[in-house]
């Protein structure tokens, strides 16, 4: 519980996250124990989370993203949004779609909260480029929304990749589709700002 506490509410874990302080079987009755008590919560098979609490919703659900990491952390693998989200996430799009879609190098997974859907999906190598960067969050943006929105890319991720973003975009463009790598090698090219992702 302590170490739930040190990352905070809203934290995201599965059973592999502690075992350096236990066995496996230790680690899941102490997760069985807190989950019966109230304190943690059980998202689905093997992933929990210390929810945050609103005074009148009750506790929230955790961040798609926070669900994506654990699952990866799990498997050693790595996670990349994808389609939409990832356009949301660079502001080509507001709409919030229900469901989050994030490309692994690890195995698949689905997994429902509430209304939401978590979706991890296993890529090929050449579909994860610079996985888990911001770099890698315009590669699916530029991919969702098409050769068409090509220009909107540019004028956004330019203006919002920092100068290290950047520099990874130009590293890898050449992993991309050969009609991605003339807008990705403007933004490398464009002056500089910040963006997460």
């Amino acid at each position: 519980m302590r170490r739930a506490q040190a990352v905070g509410r809203g934290g995201v874990f599965t059973p592999s996250d502690f075992l350096d302080v236990g066995a496996r079987a230790a680690i899941d009755q102490a997760l069985s124990r807190l989950t019966k008590g109230g304190k943690l919560r059980r998202l689905a098979q093997g992933l929990y989370d210390y929810p945050k609490v609103h005074p009148k919703l009750g506790p929230l659900s955790p961040a798609p993203d926070d669900v994506a990491q654990a699952l990866a952390r799990e498997t050693g693998s790595q996670v990349q949004i994808a389609g939409a989200r990832a356009a949301n996430v660079l502001g080509l799009t507001t709409q919030v779609p229900a469901k989050s879609t994030y490309l692994t190098n690890g195995p698949a997974r689905r997994v429902v909260l509430g209304k939401r859907i978590v979706d991890l999906r296993h890529a090929s190598p050449k579909h994860l480029i610079a996985p888990g960067s911001a770099a890698g969050t315009v590669f699916q943006a530029l991919r969702h929304v098409g050769p068409s929105r090509a220009a909107d890319v540019v004028q956004i991720a330019a203006s919002r990749l920092s100068a290290s973003d950047k520099r990874t975009l130009a590293s890898t463009a050449v992993q991309a589709p050969a009609w991605m790598r003339p807008t990705l090698v403007s933004i490398a090219n464009a002056a500089t700002g910040e963006i997460h992702g």
